[in-house]
């Protein structure tokens, strides 16, 4: 199956591990690492997590407080966002394309 990101989901995981990496080094790697194991159990088991709504899932990082959002489409799954649980929660909203 097919994963590919949203411009703007790119830009929050580079963000969020530019972030940790200031606060302590090694920590942006390890947030670049659990996004990319949240990011296979997504490719393996897409239906897995539970829709927060229209249609987005949500899949919850174990060590941070960040969630990667996507949709399932019929040639794969696009990641809308990933992004911190606790700040801005509806700005993705904005980015959900229209068929």
């Amino acid at each position: 199956m097919k994963l590919w990101f949203h411009p703007e989901a790119e830009d929050d995981v580079a963000a969020a591990a530019e972030y940790y990496e200031a606060c302590e080094q090694g920590l942006g790697e390890d947030f670049f690492l659990e996004v990319e194991a949240s990011l296979a159990n997504i490719l393996a088991y897409p239906s897995a997590w539970p829709v927060k709504e229209a249609n987005v899932r949500q899949c919850l990082l174990h060590r941070f407080p960040y969630a990667v959002l996507y949709g399932i489409e019929p040639d794969g799954i696009e990641i809308l966002a990933v992004m911190h649980l606790h700040r801005r929660p509806g700005a993705w909203h904005d980015r959900l394309t229209t068929g």
